[in-house]
């Protein structure tokens, strides 16, 4: 599921496989012919939504339901329901209690958390398996992988998702699957360092018991097959599963067999689909799912990265797209190769009667949040890890239509870019979901004690993150001015609240960057901004609230330093006493994400 060391790796696939692929897509698009009436247009989860699964229920009103990974991000597992196929809403999260899977709080590494879930529909039940994963532990170690199962009644009430049932497999990526004779078993991906291959065991899925783990399909000789899905259809078992790890080289491959536990043959003509070895702007194709609707139609479900073969500037990260597939009866299906619009099989009628309390991930809108007493946070509002409760209140008495951050301890990078502890971040924040946007809020903060902080930031892990926020410093700390006349270091006071940019990276980071808060703005509120200039830089500036013609940029900073790994950019608040003793809240207010403009090619 996620290796991202092939971004220096030169695992090639074989180029006439991938002229095979386009060969089916030109048949395919023949057989789509007179009935294609639709376009798809991708992603269709713009952002962080990445290692799909998707399933249609005729039984809860002909609705498709999609599950995303979500490493340690809170609230975990994002679900999104369709009518239509078209119109996607978030309608709530499996993992959104604390009781439910405690461990979250303790994952040691940015690359650790919720794995790529499985979501399936069986008996009147949501089943829902993923992998809890220790990305610091050794691959052998059985400790590192935490297979769990979740299940709940109705998807859209959060209260129904179960506790974590546990169950042992040293590796990851597993699912649920019921045999026509009623045998439930997992299919997963063993440890890949240790055994490259995909094992199967009976299950008892209310229980977490497992029998034997069997070796059923060692994937085509690609890195790291994993992300296995078994489909019965036409007297046949088909396999699906992802190789090549994470990056360029990601594919979708498949075998089958006559019976649910092998052999199974590999198909001679993978893999199925990739847009390796391609210019296309949608890169690292791969760990997909299957699907079909209620006219029996199929569609493929996949993740992407829009990074194009240079793979260096992919803010949002991993994302979810999807493609038309036809599937003869008896032979393998046919992909639709990923672009930015797809064309498709006839689509159900348009339809946004779907209950849940998010909003619709597709159809971007500008969002304004208020934090009015009335109101509870949006169900797409995340965290990292478990949040402090006690370090936000919406409508504080002292503050009303604000939201106040109590400050952590420790700031984003936290103890030391992998580890944060059992505090708590004080970080708020939602996924970047637009090539081009603006994110900005005011902020009320009014520091007391050296290194208290708040501000905003454009945060994918605790080791690559770029913040611009307000700081209690001393007059030498400053190296830069924002208002002409206005020397740095030349202040009376000990400590006064300067402007400060810092950014955490693998990759090279703009040194930072510290100036006085001008002496005219420190009486009110200021508005701190962070907007996407174009493809590849963000704009960061600052400047007194209500002001929109005194707002000064800071500076411009490529994205690159945020275009890493298996998560995407959350865009959002943080408050912090940088390790010390200060205590004073910040007030946030007159929240805004706009949309600006999504690329597609």
């Amino acid at each position: 599921m996620r290796h991202f060391s092939e971004r220096w790796t030169t695992l090639k696939l074989v180029t006439m496989k991938s002229l095979f692929i386009l060969g089916l897509s030109a048949c395919l698009s023949a057989s789509l012919g007179h009935a294609a009436n639709s376009t798809i247009y991708n992603p269709i989860f713009p952002g962080f939504y990445p290692d799909p699964s998707c399933i249609f229920v005729p039984e809860w009103d002909d609705t498709f339901f999609c599950a995303s990974s979500s490493f340690n991000a809170f609230p975990g597992i994002p679900i999104h329901a369709s009518k239509d196929l078209q119109n996607w809403k978030l309608i709530g999260h499996v993992l959104n209690r604390k009781e439910q899977l405690p461990r979250l709080a303790e994952t040691n590494r940015s690359t650790s958390g919720i794995w790529a879930p499985t979501i399936r529909f069986h008996d009147d039940t949501f089943w829902l398996v993923t992998t809890l994963v220790d990305d610091d532990r050794p691959q052998a170690d059985f400790t590192r992988w935490d297979n769990i199962i979740f299940k709940g009644k109705d998807p859209y009430d959060p209260a129904s998702w179960s506790n974590a049932i546990h169950f042992n497999l040293t590796g990851y990526d597993p699912e649920p699957f019921w045999d026509v004779d009623g045998k439930a078993y997992i299919n997963a991906a063993h440890a890949w360092q240790v055994g490259p291959y995909i094992e199967q065991a009976e299950v008892n899925l209310d229980t977490g018991e497992v029998g034997e783990w069997n070796v059923i399909w060692n994937g085509t000789g690609g890195l790291a097959p994993e992300g296995p899905h078994i489909y019965h259809k036409d007297g046949w078992y088909y396999l699906l599963a992802a190789e090549g790890g994470t990056g360029v080289n990601h594919m979708v491959t498949m075998a089958r067999s006559k019976n649910v536990s092998g052999p199974y043959e590999s198909y001679v003509n993978n893999p199925v689909l990739s847009n390796a070895n391609t210019s296309s702007l949608f890169q690292t194709v791969g760990h997909a799912d299957l699907f079909h609707d209620g006219n029996g139609n199929w569609w493929g479900v996949a993740l992407s990265t829009r990074s194009g073969p240079e793979y260096i500037h992919y803010p949002m990260g991993r994302e979810t797209i999807m493609t038309a597939v036809s599937w003869p009866e008896g032979e393998y299906p046919v992909w639709t190769p990923i672009s930015g619009e797809v064309s498709g099989w006839p689509l159900p009628p348009a339809a946004r009667d779907i209950k849940g309390v998010g909003p619709f991930v597709n159809h971007p809108t500008p969002e304004i949040l208020t934090f009015s007493n009335d109101t509870a946070l949006p169900a797409h509002i995340t965290h990292w890890r478990y949040p402090n409760p006690s370090s936000f209140t919406i409508s504080p008495p002292e503050k009303p239509n604000t939201l106040r951050i109590n400050p952590s301890n420790i700031n984003l990078t936290a103890l030391n870019g992998n580890y944060a502890g059992p505090g708590g971040q004080s970080f708020i924040s939602r996924r970047q979901q637009d090539t081009l946007f603006t994110f900005s809020v005011d902020l009320d903060f009014s520091p007391t004690a050296i290194e208290e902080e708040a501000g905003v930031s454009a945060f994918l892990t605790q080791n690559h993150h770029l913040d611009i926020g307000i700081v209690l410093l001393p007059p030498s700390a400053s190296t830069a001015t924002l208002l002409p006349g206005q020397p740095a270091g030349q202040e009376e006071e000990a400590l006064i609240p300067q402007i400060r940019f810092r950014g955490e990276s693998y990759v090279p980071v703009p040194k930072p960057i510290i100036a006085p808060v001008p002496k005219a703005w420190r009486d009110g509120k200021l508005r701190l901004e962070i907007k996407a200039a174009n493809r590849t830089h963000y704009s960061f500036s600052v400047g007194p609230a209500g002001r929109q013609s005194l707002m000064q940029t800071l500076l411009y900073a490529s994205n690159e330093p945020v275009s890493w790994g298996f998560t995407g950019v959350l865009l959002g608040v943080y408050a912090t006493n940088n390790g010390r003793n200060g205590t004073t809240p910040a007030y946030v207010s007159n929240w805004q994400y706009l949309p600006q403009g999504q690329f597609r090619d």
